[in-house]
């Protein structure tokens, strides 16, 4: 690239624009560009549940944000790159005030990597916590702890998952829910007829994600992750935790290392589970 190209190219006007279908390819280059694990088919479902901005120069994705409105009240964001040419250059700023206007005033939660803190505390958002990325190819078969009450979902079961879930989460996830039900594998806890947890088995990245994870308590979690993982031997798996729970150790013994953390933060007020139900895993980071 000769210099008098690098000026015109870093000088031609910006495009922000909604993401569409047609942006993925540009999106999927930079993702491999920042060495996230997304395929295609990640991009393409993230952006069927929910919505984001594409920023354009010459053609070409530059930068992306993406968004999930959950509810009236809630959001989250996430899958927020700047391609390395043109980061310092305050598109990022611009990407991301673009994407808090489609968020529409609600309160908004997301995962910050290290170099993402600054721009996110300027904008309102302070930390309340923090994610552990898990994952490793999954090396010996691992026999499921349960007492007879976890079963595969059915249809039938999906109403009172997502009702599950919102007690959890503390936000009506309904259509997130629905979607990666309908993409992955579905085990829940069945106690006498209720539904009391449920993990989610999917296909991502390397291979496979398990999340969410609901429960009513830390044994439970455990319990549906290791129904999840009997059925992934050989397989490259990661689970995303929230460190408050103190599964981290307990992963480690299973194979799945700690690769990698962010920092949980909010824009507004956190959402509050209802009971003793929690989410102890993501279904990624940028979901929530």
């Amino acid at each position: 690239m000769t210099l008098e190209y690098a000026r015109k190219t870093l000088s031609a006007p910006l495009d922000l624009t909604k993401f569409e279908a047609r942006h993925v390819p540009g999106a999927l280059k930079l993702s491999q560009e920042m060495g996230w694990p997304y395929r295609s088919e990640d991009w393409e479902f993230a952006a069927t549940v929910g919505q984001g901005l594409v920023l354009m120069r010459n053609g070409g994705v530059i930068g992306t944000a993406m968004c999930w409105n959950y509810g009236e009240a809630y959001a989250s964001a996430g899958m927020i790159i700047v391609t390395a040419s043109a980061q310092g250059g305050g598109f990022g700023s611009r990407l991301f005030d673009g994407l808090l206007e489609v968020t529409g005033g609600r309160n908004v939660l997301l995962n910050s990597t290290e170099e993402g803190l600054t721009l996110y505390k300027r904008r309102g958002f302070t930390a309340w916590g923090t994610v552990f990325q898990h994952q490793g190819p999954l090396g010996v078969a691992l026999v499921p702890h349960d007492r007879g009450d976890i079963r595969l979902a059915t249809v039938s079961d999906l109403v009172a998952i997502q009702a599950f879930d919102e007690r959890a989460s503390g936000m009506p996830r309904q259509a997130m829910v629905a979607a990666l039900a309908d993409v992955g594998d579905v085990a829940v806890i069945d106690l006498g007829g209720r539904v009391a947890g449920y993990a989610i088995a999917r296909s991502f990245g390397r291979g496979y994600v398990i999340g969410p994870v609901a429960a009513e308590s830390v044994h439970d979690a455990q319990r549906l992750i290791l129904a999840q993982l009997s059925g992934l031997k050989g397989q490259f798996v990661r689970i995303d935790i929230h460190a408050e729970h103190g599964l981290g150790d307990w992963l480690e013994s299973l194979g799945l290392k700690q690769v990698g953390q962010a920092t949980a933060m909010i824009k507004g007020l956190r959402p509050v589970s209802v009971g003793p139900a929690r989410i102890y895993a993501l279904a990624n980071q940028s979901f929530g």
